[in-house]
C-alpha cells in the first residue's frame, strides 16, 4: 500500500516506512522531527521541472507528462522497483512539503508506483 502526507502532518505507526520524495529540505523541520526512513531526492522533479510547475493547477496535466517522463530514466528503475516491492509487503508513506495536497509530486509517484 502506497500512502502519501504532508511533511508537517503527524508519524502515525500505520505510515509503514516514510520516504521524502522532495528534492529540497522541507523547512523548519529536523531530521528527527520528520520522522523518515530515507530521502529520495533522486525520485523528486528535476529543479527546472519544479519551478516551470510552481504548483500551478493549470499546468497540471503537463507537468505529470513532463515528470513521468523523467521518472522513466533508466537509472530510477531499480529505485521504483524497490518501492513497489516494499509497498507490495507492507504501508510506504511518500513524504512531500507542498502546502497543495492535490498538485504535488507525490501525488503523481505515487500513480506510477501503482500503476507501473
Amino acid at each position: 500500500m502506497i500512502k502519501i502526507k504532508r511533511v508537517y502532518a503527524e508519524k502515525m505507526p500505520d505510515d509503514g516506512r516514510r520516504y521524502l520524495v522532495d528534492r529540497v529540505w522541507p523547512r523548519g523541520i529536523s531530521k528527527e522531527q520528520i520522522g523518515i526512513d530515507g530521502w529520495l531526492k533522486e525520485l523528486a522533479p528535476s529543479t527546472a521541472l519544479r519551478t516551470w510547475f510552481g504548483h500551478d493547477p493549470e499546468k497540471w496535466e503537463e507537468f505529470k507528462e513532463k515528470y513521468l517522463d523523467e521518472l522513466s530514466n533508466p537509472l530510477l528503475s531499480d529505485v521504483l522497483q524497490r518501492l513497489r516491492k516494499e509497498a507490495s509487503h507492507g504501508a510506504v508513506t511518500l513524504i512531500y512539503s507542498a502546502k497543495d495536497t492535490k498538485f504535488n509530486n507525490a501525488v503523481c509517484l505515487k500513480e506510477k508506483l501503482e500503476i507501473g
